[in-house]
């Protein structure tokens, strides 16, 4: 194996001058070449990867041409919103607060997710919080989900989550995905505007967002830097500390829920690294020993990996033609 495939704790430094050029060169000329669109719309979570992509955005266009999003709904963090319309100030950008959660009552949104949830844990109800959470996999056995709830008085429980409501509560929370792409591409057309997608590479990668969802978008400006790389781009960046500093949440339950509970075998600083070992064939003995964990655990992470890339090519996946209409293809 050759020293450029060595895992060290400074794989993942980068010139980050370079990049921000990079980066703002890009959205110029495919916002002008591709998009033939006047500005970008990006919806602004309060979380570091919507924050970096605006101050990209900002950077690239300059503020006037950058429209901002704040989508908060019935379980969204209050720091969320208060993050989120701290960096549009910061950024100078003009930006609009829209409460996503009378459309998310009007579609039953949270009737069939708490219908799930009751079936679970029958007493769930008014005033009761919850998340669902991975486990199983890195200690060697199957992955599975559990849903844990709160009660109105502190008491938690964890319940072994069946497929089927598994399911229908995952379908019930992308309704709040969905609802806010809606609302940005409602923005972007009466702008004139494209939407900017926000994933980081760990994100894209390993098909952590929903399909018509967070996962459309016209421009995608950070899907090829791990998230530790956002992060030291955010602070390059002189990006307000709360949001450099601020740990990632998925924000889509009431409970706080990290996206290493929900989807990914790691911390994201240890994921980055392990997606970057796979990515240059590192064996999974040198993961290990880097990570801390036994060998069977780093060849679990692996396989996870290749796991998930199988099972969420779907959300990467255009629509399928019966027949090709050729006409388009110079057009594509």
């Amino acid at each position: 194996m050759s020293n450029c495939n060595m895992l060290t704790e400074n794989v993942l430094d980068f010139d980050k001058d370079t990049e921000v050029e990079k980066i703002t060169a890009r959205l110029k000329e495919i916002l002008r070449n591709n998009l033939k669109r006047r500005g970008l719309v990006v919806a602004i979570s309060g979380g570091i990867d919507s924050s970096v992509s605006a101050a990209l955005c900002v950077k690239a266009l300059g503020p006037k041409k950058v429209f901002g999003l704040l989508l908060p709904e019935r379980d969204s963090s209050s720091q969320s919103k208060s993050r989120g319309r701290l960096l549009a100030e910061n950024l100078g950008i003009e930006f609009l607060t829209h409460d996503i959660a009378p459309a998310l009552e009007a579609l039953g949104c949270y009737q069939w997710r708490d219908e799930a949830i009751r079936s679970v844990v029958p007493e769930y109800g008014e005033g009761w919080k919850n998340k669902i959470v991975i486990s199983g996999g890195i200690d060697g056995h199957y992955n599975h989900f559990q849903l844990v709830v709160q009660s109105p008085d502190g008491a938690m429980k964890t319940e072994r989550l069946p497929l089927k409501e598994y399911l229908q509560i995952v379908a019930a929370t992308n309704y709040k995905q969905r609802i806010r792409k809606t609302i940005e591409y409602f923005h972007a057309d009466r702008l004139n505007y494209a939407v900017v997608g926000t994933p980081n590479r760990l994100e894209y990668d390993q098909g952590f967002f929903v399909k018509n969802g967070d996962g459309s978008a016209d421009v995608k400006p950070i899907a090829h830097l791990y998230k530790t790389q956002v992060y030291a781009l955010a602070r390059h960046l002189k990006l307000p500390e709360e949001i450099c500093s601020a740990t990632p949440t998925t924000d889509t339950y009431s409970l706080p829920q990290g996206q290493d509970e929900f989807y990914f075998a790691l911390p994201y600083q240890k994921m980055d690294y392990a997606l970057w070992a796979h990515n240059h064939q590192v064996p999974a003995k040198e993961l290990a020993d880097f990570l801390g964990v036994n060998e069977s655990q780093a060849e679990w992470i692996y396989r996870d990996i290749e796991s998930k890339r199988r099972a969420t090519a779907y959300m990467h996946a255009k629509a399928f033609l019966v027949e090709d209409v050729v006409e388009l293809n110079s057009y594509g």
